[in-house]
């Protein structure tokens, strides 16, 4: 008797190979069913064999659906081994299980030398050198409603797909290139029974080197990033020229070398920010370099002293910075166009349900063209449009380690690309159908400046009931919506105009007020505001297929208006003012500032404490007392600007 076949769901299958061959080898074992025979293996399980009235036979021993053969010539799992599998559940007869039933398991169990077995003495020696460094991993334990464990890591996502056997774990890298995260997902689970048995969703450092006591900071590289902020903070945009390149290129090589990626994308940010300034560029913003100097500090802050946060998680970890990924399937999300001069930027999200991760593909392009113009655009081998409103599927795509995604356009390794059937089908780590549920999570995370600078972090999809209120404000030229889940907990749907996409503002009203067909769901990035979930949209799931209001055209339509809301609240006012001195400084550089930031401080504290925003205040406080000092107030502007910074997002 083979367990492991018996184990195995249809869709289980589909996902260690592909939906379109499972149905091919269901339609043809119905047909014409293949001759079984099991050879025997002593203790070990034996290996079955299919003959198939058409001529094929298909072996498959012990060791997952890679370790069986067909004589049909076909590469790699044909459909006769799916079939072979098929044939061997209808002949076992297998009761359809119970729903309340699942295993309760935990791939901590596998011992190294089943890990060597499975993944080779190469990349089982590589993925030793990965633990020794030390990674961040969020394991999910099983349960009746998922009762598959899952391991995500910076590279890859790791599911275990049949209980205690290493043949059936499915990755979304390109097998044999990256099975190494097999081994390191294995070990966060054995991780994860050490330190919290019970606890189901976890997020975890695997490994690192044990750092002695009063042994030094080993992370040279993140103090002389922290440095080029200070420097630049002290002279200010203003002053600084281009004479800093070369220490940029220095800072960037080290952090690259030490496989510190946070830090990284943080100075090339950074190095950006300057070089927009130089060139009197438009994408420059002061609040954005002053973000990026004071997220600097952060990171190295969260590292150090007795309540350090998680060096992996803060930092970045040293695992390959771009993954090829397998045949995958990519439920489009919906799509952002950006304008910065005569440069657009266009950016596809894809959401991958097997992994419950939300990948983003970037293109550019030089043009004045608006987003209806840019939806024919080809990416990819298609249009702009068709892979923002439609379902992918790949052989061909690259994953980094902030999770953007590029697809190659190789004859070999083809992308298609078909109509969406909508976004119900998603895990509840990216279907939200219960708004207070998302509420409570947003809440849990560390504050932003600290969080891994992953792409669409935070994008879900929200499952709409109701869609309760619509209203747009023409002052600030802003479409506002009220929505409720099925529980009658509320989100905010928030868009505003833009120039580059001229018919978001209808197409999304059209969605909202049922004028386009049902309303089932709004995707976008969520966030906290006022004590609730406000969401940007980037699609609409209405009518039965997909819309991604950035690339619609401009049609004329009647909004419902309403008066313009007399401003932001005090407490967001004050923050916002504060904000934008902290950012001046920044501009400025702390040795070149004018006598009226004395004075601004003074009066942006004031605010500050008036709506109870004390510790804020205090900060802002220290910061203004120290200027003018031979020492320029580098701590406390950082000190200052967080405080800032995190009470914005929390407001």
């Amino acid at each position: 008797m083979r367990p492991d076949l018996l184990a195995l769901t249809p869709e289980t299958l589909a996902a260690l190979t592909n939906r379109g061959l499972v149905k091919r080898a269901t339609k043809e074992v119905a047909a014409a069913p293949p001759e079984l025979s099991e050879e025997s293996a002593g203790e070990s399980l034996g290996t079955v064999v299919a003959a198939f009235p058409d001529g094929p036979v298909a072996t498959l021993p012990a060791g997952g659906l890679e370790a069986g053969g067909c004589t049909c010539g076909a590469g790699g799992v044909c459909r006769h081994i799916i079939g072979l599998v098929l044939a061997y559940q209808a002949a076992s007869e297998i009761p359809a299980p119970p729903a309340e039933e699942f295993v309760d398991w935990s791939p901590g169990g596998f011992t190294d030398e089943a890990l060597r077995e499975r993944v080779g003495p190469r990349l089982f020696t590589r993925a030793r050198r990965t633990f020794a460094a030390g990674y961040p991993a969020r394991v999910r334990r099983p349960t009746a409603a998922d009762p598959v464990p899952t391991v995500e890591l910076g590279s890859a996502t790791v599911r275990f797909l049949v209980p205690h056997d290493l043949g059936f774990v499915h990755t979304d890298a390109v097998a044999g290139v990256r099975d190494d995260v097999v081994a390191l997902a294995v070990w966060a689970f054995r991780a994860a029974d050490g330190c919290a048995p019970g606890q189901r969703d976890l997020r975890l450092d695997v490994g690192g080197p044990a750092v002695a006591a009063g042994g030094g900071d080993p992370l040279d590289s993140l103090e002389r990033a922290v440095e080029l902020a200070t420097d630049v903070l002290r002279h200010g945009a203003v002053h600084t020229g281009p004479g800093i390149a070369a220490q940029v290129a220095d800072v960037r090589r080290r952090l690259e070398a030490d496989g510190l990626r946070w830090p990284q994308f943080t100075v090339l940010d950074l190095e950006t920010q300057l070089a927009a300034y130089r060139e009197r560029n438009a994408r420059y913003r002061p609040e954005l370099l002053a973000g990026y100097i004071a997220e600097l500090h952060a990171r190295r802050r969260a590292t150090r002293g007795p309540g350090a946060a998680s060096r992996t998680r803060v930092l970045g970890t040293d695992e390959a910075a771009e993954t090829p990924l397998r045949r995958v399937r990519l439920d489009s999300l919906g799509c952002r166009v950006t304008a910065t001069g005569d440069e657009r930027r266009a950016e596809v999200f894809l959401a991958h349900a097997d992994t419950a991760t939300v990948l983003v593909l970037r293109r550019e392009w030089t043009a004045e063209e608006d987003g209806p113009a840019l939806a024919a655009r080809r990416v990819g081998g298609t249009t702009l449009r068709s892979l923002a409103e439609g379902s992918v599927v790949t052989e061909s795509a690259v994953r980094s380690a902030s999770r953007a995604v590029r697809l190659g356009t190789s004859r070999v390794a083809r992308t298609s690309v078909t109509v969406s059937g909508g976004w119900a089908h998603l895990p509840p780590a990216l279907l939200a159908n219960d708004f207070a549920a998302l509420a409570a999570e947003l809440d849990g995370l560390p504050p932003r400046v600290v969080r891994p600078r992953i792409a669409a972090e935070l994008v879900r999809v929200l499952a709409v009931a109701e869609v309760r209120h619509v209203a747009y404000r023409p002052g600030e030229q802003r479409l506002d919506a009220v929505i409720a889940d099925a529980h009658g907990a509320t989100a905010t749907v928030r868009a505003t105009y833009s120039r580059v996409a001229p018919g978001a503002l209808d197409a999304l009203a059209a969605a909202l007020d049922g004028a386009a067909g049902p309303l089932t769901h709004v995707s976008g990035t969520v966030r906290r505001s006022a004590g609730g979930l406000l969401l940007d949209p980037l699609g609409v799931a209405v009518g039965g297929g997909i819309v991604a209001p950035d690339l619609a055209v401009r049609a004329a339509r009647e909004l419902v208006t309403e008066r313009d809301a007399a401003g932001p609240d005090r407490l967001t006012a004050a923050l916002l003012s504060a904000g934008s001195l902290l950012a001046d400084v920044a501009h400025h550089g702390l040795t070149h500032l004018p006598p009226s930031v004395a004075e601004r401080a003074g009066r942006a504290a004031e605010d500050l404490a008036a709506v109870g925003l004390r510790r804020v205040a205090a900060a802002l406080t220290a910061f203004r007392q120290r200027l003018g000092d031979d020492e320029p107030p580098v701590r406390e502007w950082v000190d200052a600007h967080l405080r800032v910074e995190t009470a914005l997002d929390l407001c």
